[in-house]
């Protein structure tokens, strides 16, 4: 068994490795340019997740030598992409695009949001319009909205990336996707791995007054998403809002001002997903699987593998599930802060499948609000650890035992299915924070 696990972490110190610095050479020269490619190369392994059904995903991996690109600018990294981004999405061409340094959404626009803004839009106006004192408890209406609108379409144009068939992006070692979102939408077969996403701020966020008890700010932007596409491999990539962080915005309507959504968002109709030894640090909302509670084409897709991911200081969605089959093991959970809400979101039809996960749980934090019921019915745990506040030592809980014993109604405990696709046999999950902790991330 040793020697298993031992092969299973080698799948995570083999990134670790090549991405590592070996003296001048790494710094930027061939020898480190020939490795990031040899990575551009690769594909799942055989049964690594969802992402490993049907044709497997290998990304850009059979690209010709005119399709693979360095990419260090927003320009650059749209012509490698195809050179249009209004029609990249459909560009199917075997492409791998190394990403070096930082590129940055905004870029070309110096002025950022004011240079977004609809001329009959501005933040000031919006907030005398609509303040629910005088507006009331209903959704905006009428030209000053309608010009919001038009502000949250310019920077869609501008700030989402979007991402076509049969590509591998691929970061060389401190690579940034910054103020921007990585959109893989009707794009089967796409790997995107060793990259820091930063910040994807929505400039333009929307006051939603029936949003729960006191309203709620929305934004529109995660830092990459994935609609109506399968095949798709998220691997060894960070994901933060860098110095903008939600703590430091400020409070309007007296709720906070939230210009962040997702981080990796997986929805409309997408399936057959693997993410695989990722970060996700310090944000509120991390990932939902499936948009609507609505039945209707999301049933039977969804199907999503997460694997030796940590989330560390993360809120909330940890994943939100509705409708698939979600496999989550060795995932390590760091969890804790005013703002946390809960780690596992058991939505409508939803099917998670959850083993050998290690949740080490600040003050606050209790063993039987990690999971929530989001209207689903039933969830397969076992094998979870958890480090409470205080406590030198983790223990073996049932999180579901945990939550019936304090919610009603219960939830049942047999999902229905058990994973089949697993590259590599799961860890003892008193080795999870190790392996984890150790392997996830992009490589800085």
């Amino acid at each position: 068994m040793q020697l298993k696990v031992l092969a299973a972490m080698a799948v995570g110190i083999g990134l670790v490795a090549t991405l590592a610095p070996s003296g001048a050479a790494s710094a930027g020269g061939d020898h480190h340019n020939g490795q990031i490619l040899k990575l551009g190369r690769q594909v799942l392994p055989a049964d690594d997740g969802w992402a490993a059904s049907g044709p497997g995903t290998t990304g850009g991996s059979a690209a010709a030598k005119g399709d693979i690109h360095t990419v260090g600018t927003r320009a650059e990294l749209i012509d490698a992409l195809g050179g249009d981004n209004a029609t990249n999405r459909t560009n199917a061409t075997p492409k791998i695009i190394i990403v070096r340094g930082t590129v940055n959404g905004f870029e070309g626009l110096p002025g950022r949001c004011a240079d977004l803004a609809d001329p009959a839009y501005s933040l000031d106006a919006y907030l005398a319009a609509y303040d629910p004192a005088t507006w009331g408890r209903v959704n905006p209406s009428g030209p000053l909205e309608e010009a919001r609108v038009r502000s949250v379409a310019n920077q869609t144009r501008y700030t989402q990336i979007n991402v076509g068939p049969n590509t591998t992006i691929i970061g060389q070692r401190g690579a940034k996707l910054e103020n921007l979102t990585l959109m893989v939408d009707s794009a089967p077969n796409v790997i995107v791995r060793n990259i820091n996403f930063v910040d994807a701020f929505d400039c333009f966020p929307a006051w939603s007054p029936t949003d729960g008890d006191l309203g709620n700010w929305n934004s529109q932007f995660d830092l990459m998403s994935v609609r109506r596409s399968e095949n798709v491999w998220v691997d060894h990539n960070t994901f933060t809002d860098g110095d903008n962080p939600d703590s430091g915005q400020p409070i309007h309507f007296g709720r906070p001002y939230q210009v962040h959504d997702g981080s990796l968002d997986i929805t409309h109709t997408a399936s057959l997903v693997t993410v695989s030894y990722n970060r996700f640090v310090s944000r509120d909302k991390v990932m939902l699987i499936g948009s609507s509670n609505t039945v209707g084409p999301d049933v039977g897709r969804l199907n999503v593998t997460l694997h030796h991911n940590v989330f560390d200081g993360t809120f909330q969605r940890l994943p939100r599930v509705r409708f698939g089959q979600v496999d989550i093991y060795n995932n390590y959970y760091r969890l804790g802060g005013d703002g946390f809400s809960y780690a596992l979101g058991v939505g409508v039809q939803s099917a998670i499948y959850a083993e050998n996960n290690y949740f080490a749980l600040a003050d606050g934090v209790a063993t039987e609000d990690l999971l929530y019921d989001w209207g689903g019915t039933v969830i397969t745990e076992k094998g979870s650890w958890v480090q409470s506040s205080g406590s030198r030592l983790p223990r073996p809980v049932s999180l579901l035992g945990a939550y019936n014993a304090a919610h009603d109604p219960d939830l049942g405990a047999d999902a229905g299915w058990t994973p089949t696709l697993r590259h590599g046999p799961v860890l003892p999950t008193p080795l999870v924070p190790l392996a984890a902790l150790a392997l996830a991330g992009a490589r800085l």
